[in-house]
């Protein structure tokens, strides 16, 4: 017979054994094993094989250009007006004074179809270019190049010229890339002079009824427009210009109005003998050498297609320098409209202004990297191997 000590010891030690606490609460005495005893690990799940997935990769043309295959038609398109045009014009240059056209007789509608093929092309390219409707822009080109030829008259053809002039001087422009060293600035010019060169083909081929002063002047400011608009665009509008940017187009546009307007009012109503005096020096010039450089090229067009594409590199400001580039590609697409303009004289005046150009283009880097780049040959040649500010290709969009 048990005690009731006993009997309430066994009940409050069942209590205790109840009010025990859960077991994640207990605490746990480590186990200390003999060194050298191997510990097994639990082995890794084996991995579960499952079957590949067919994943198609598509790789684009490129950021926002077009297919290769569309750019080749267009591009040939292009190559194809254009020997459509030199045809005519070798044809033109051997056929005075002899019987060579009665020989090998041409089609009068060739220069024509050559001209509309140009500029339908290079409508396409710019507005590719710029990011804009391609296919509207040449479907526009071609309907009024084709009415221009059909109607005829005096208009319609010298508005297809002017058309022409402004489209082909603006992609001439666009079309070229930044250019780290002098050297590939020369070639970006010589790209943009090729392209100008070419337009003035296709804007004599419609054949326009002109007063030269009046079409260069209006080609001119139309492309400067036309220019102004889309690098408002690459160049983050005026807000990106800076203080340097500022001044830099406040001289572009001043040294623009003044040769326009020295030259304009130096026609109208300069000294009889001044006048005669400068015409007599162009005149020997010209004599002397073949032809006489265009001031407006030499001055300013050049120049700023040189040092623009050369701070494009840098920054995206240059493109407000290259806009200027238009007072060059434009007197080089109008050089051929002239009635009293040869192709040899148009020739040597591009290579003269071209030449001048060049040498002014140079001395502005040069004096633009002493003020503001590395100091020394070696700082310049690293600073030319580092990274420099990416632009897409030639024919893709900006």
């Amino acid at each position: 017979m048990s005690s009731p000590t006993s009997g309430s010891r066994g009940s409050s030690r069942g209590k205790r054994v109840a009010e025990r606490p859960p077991s994640r609460f207990r605490r746990t005495r480590k186990v200390e094993k003999p060194v050298g005893t191997k510990v097994e690990e639990p082995a890794a799940p084996a991995p579960v094989e499952t079957a590949p997935v067919a994943v198609e990769e598509t790789v684009p043309p490129g950021p926002g250009g077009p297919s290769r295959r569309v750019l080749a038609l267009w591009l040939g398109l292009l190559l194809v007006g254009t020997l459509a045009l030199g045809w005519s014009a070798v044809d033109g240059v051997l056929s005075r004074g002899n019987a060579l056209s009665d020989i090998v007789p041409l089609p009068s509608w060739l220069d024509g179809a050559g001209a509309v093929a140009v500029v339908t092309s290079m409508s396409w390219l710019l507005a590719t270019r710029t990011a804009g409707r391609p296919l509207v822009s040449a479907g526009l080109a071609l309907v009024l190049g084709v009415t221009s030829l059909v109607v005829g008259g005096r208009i319609l053809p010298t508005g297809a010229a002017v058309m022409t002039c402004v489209v082909g001087s603006v992609y001439a422009v666009m079309a070229t890339v930044p250019a780290v060293t002098w050297w590939k600035a020369v070639r970006e010019v010589l790209v943009a002079t090729v392209v100008a060169a070419v337009t003035s083909l296709a804007a004599v081929g419609f054949e326009p009824t002109v007063a030269t002063e009046r079409f260069d002047m209006a080609a001119l400011f139309l492309a400067l427009a036309l220019a102004f608009t889309i690098v408002y665009r690459l160049g983050a509008g005026l807000h990106g210009l800076g203080r340097r940017g500022m001044i830099v187009v406040a001289i572009g546009l001043a040294l623009l109005f003044v040769t326009l307007a020295y030259a304009e009012l130096l026609r109208r109503y300069g000294a009889q003998t001044f006048v005669s005096s400068v015409l007599d020096f162009v005149d020997t010039t010209s004599e002397q050498i073949g032809a006489f450089p265009r001031p407006l090229v030499v001055l300013l067009g050049i120049p700023a297609l040189v040092w623009g594409t050369h701070v494009r590199a840098r920054r995206r400001q240059g493109w407000w320098v290259c806009a200027f580039g238009v007072a060059a590609t434009v007197p080089l697409a109008t050089g051929l409209v002239a009635p009293d303009s040869s192709y040899l004289e148009a020739g040597l005046r591009a290579a003269y202004s071209l030449v001048l150009g060049l040498l002014i283009g140079y001395l502005i880097i040069r004096a633009d990297l002493a003020l503001t780049g590395p100091k020394g040959r070696r700082g310049r040649r690293a600073e030319e191997a580092g990274p420099h500010r990416p632009e897409p290709s030639r024919f893709a969009e900006l």
